[in-house]
């Protein structure tokens, strides 16, 4: 065997300054992804709050029971004197929207990092996010649309519990907004499948 005919391994040339620079520079995106964690502990500090007066407003405690109605109170209705079915439903509501709200925070953070900053390198840890294995641009908009079709469903509800506060053009409005986030999820997720479907056709296209 002739030593030239040897495959020779190809070695990463060094970057230069300037490109290496600009690549750098996607370390300014860590300052926002630190923020958005402040953002979730505020939430989670919001949750705790909000669920603390729930369960002292259950067990009688006047002062609870005033916050916990001063939080769902809709101006132009009378406001409830006691806990009553739908109270609860609005706060348990108002908690399950920070919930929503802070699962769209994880997947803007650890989504966003790990695609537009730097790898967590997590393929083998045993809390790993399905979706973060394959996670890339296209993936997280379709993720997050989805996401935010959930808070707007949350929103929507909690309005049709009062539907009678509200008039007819505000609760039309509302599905409105909701239809079109939800058609814009679809057309997100139509557009990934075809972008998606590309390599494919041209894969075949070269084969034939």
């Amino acid at each position: 065997m002739n030593l030239n005919d040897r495959p020779q391994s190809k070695t990463a040339s060094p970057i230069r300054p300037l490109p290496a620079f600009i690549f750098m520079s996607r370390w300014l995106q860590l300052p926002l992804y630190l923020g958005l964690i402040l953002a979730q502990c505020v939430y989670v500090y919001h949750f705790w709050i909000e669920l603390v007066d729930l369960i002292g407003a259950a067990l009688g405690n006047a002062g609870a029971l005033q916050h916990t109605l001063d939080a769902v109170a809709i101006e132009g209705v009378a406001k409830p004197s006691k806990l009553n079915e739908s109270t609860i439903m609005l706060v348990v509501l108002g908690l399950i929207d920070v919930v929503m709200i802070s699962n769209l925070l994880i997947m803007v953070i650890v989504g966003g990092y790990e695609t537009f900053v730097s790898r967590m390198n997590l393929e083998n840890h045993p809390d790993q996010p399905e979706w973060l294995s394959h996670v890339n641009a296209s993936v997280l908009k379709v993720k997050l649309a989805t996401a935010i079709i959930g808070i707007s469903s949350i929103h929507l509800l909690k309005t049709f519990i009062n539907a009678s506060a509200y008039d007819a053009k505000t609760l039309l409005a509302q599905t409105g907004i909701h239809v079109v986030f939800l058609l814009s999820a679809m057309a997100i997720a139509m557009c990934d499948r075809l972008m998606g479907d590309q390599p494919n056709h041209s894969k075949h296209s070269v084969e034939h």
